[in-house]
């Protein structure tokens, strides 16, 4: 049987929080952490490798290098610094590119032959950036997206409502950040529509948005939500489950949108995104879709023209 290798680049703590959740999981056989700072990735594989000793299977987690990449069938970017309070994930951009550009440099050499999921922030215009400097197919790099604001949205709307998010169906799209959008007319909450419980759609977006400011503010970081939030995909990967999970990947037409990577709605299996689905919005949920996506569209370009191996 082909071994199930997952390779994380970035041993923080959202690289370290993906590498914890897929050891409970017991999803992968053998889960690589790689880190520029040296030391830093066998440290966090040794710590997430102790916690195996309590789980009911067997993973073995280890730090490792960037030639790691050539036989794993998913690699997680999860490079970057934290932001800062008060500080939104745009202004992340112009360190991000710069790591970006080493992180494609160290990868050069290398073949990559499996799929890649991005974290890095300013999540959008980082997973466009990584699949141009890889010179991938769209299908297999791909970002978190709003894969995260969809788990605040679930958190929200059972809070407010006292259903539990178990039974909450519905996501976020867009970009992740401060342009994201919610499609409302496709939320359920039990079987219910989200209007019929009464709530303000603008408290609730605002709510989903900030969720992320409320965290930074009292650790500092996130690091629990995007690392389950990736730990999903990747297990859909793993899986082959064919799961619809939000997910930051180019359009090619869906939604009237080409040339954009951004959140939306995907079947992700063993390929990756397996296909896009295209929900039916209403006009105000797609001109809200449209405006974010120029957001993202005009960071993509910013970025194009300030690292040196976006564009391959």
């Amino acid at each position: 049987m082909q071994k199930r290798k997952v390779t994380i680049i970035g041993a923080g703590h959202v690289g370290s929080h993906v590498a914890l959740a897929l050891v409970y999981e017991g999803v992968a056989d053998e889960i690589v952490l790689v880190d520029k700072v040296e030391g830093k990735a066998e440290a966090q594989a040794l710590d997430a490798y102790d916690a195996v000793s309590y789980m009911n299977h067997e993973v073995v987690v280890r730090g490792g290098d960037y030639s790691d990449v050539e036989d794993s069938q998913v690699v997680v970017c999860a490079i970057g610094m934290a932001r800062k309070p008060g500080q939104d994930r745009v202004a992340m951009l112009d360190d991000s590119i710069v790591m970006c550009d080493e992180l494609l440099d160290s990868l050069a050499p290398y073949k990559f032959p499996g799929i890649l999921i991005s974290i890095t922030n300013p999540c959008d215009v980082i997973a466009d950036y990584l699949r141009r400097g890889l010179g991938l197919p769209a299908t297999r790099a791909f970002g978190t997206g709003t894969s995260l604001d969809t788990a605040r949205l679930r958190r929200v709307i059972s809070q407010m409502t006292g259903v539990s998010r178990t039974s909450v169906q519905g996501f976020v799209m867009g970009e992740h950040g401060e342009s994201s959008m919610i499609p409302y007319s496709l939320i359920r909450v039990g079987g219910r529509g989200f209007d019929d419980f009464g709530l303000s759609r603008d408290e609730v977006l605002e709510q989903v948005r900030r969720g992320g400011w409320t965290v930074i503010l009292g650790k500092l970081c996130t690091e629990f939500g995007i690392g389950r939030a990736a730990a999903e995909l990747v297990e859909a990967v793993l899986r082959d489950e064919k799961k619809v999970l939000p997910a930051s990947v180019l359009l090619d037409g869906q939604f009237g949108q080409t040339g954009v990577q951004i959140g939306v709605p995907c079947v992700i299996g063993e390929k990756g995104v397996e296909q896009i689905v295209e929900v039916k919005l209403t006009d105000d949920e797609m001109a809200a879709f449209t405006h974010s996506c120029d957001v993202v569209r005009g960071n993509v370009q910013r970025a194009l023209s300030q690292g040196q191996r976006g564009v391959r």
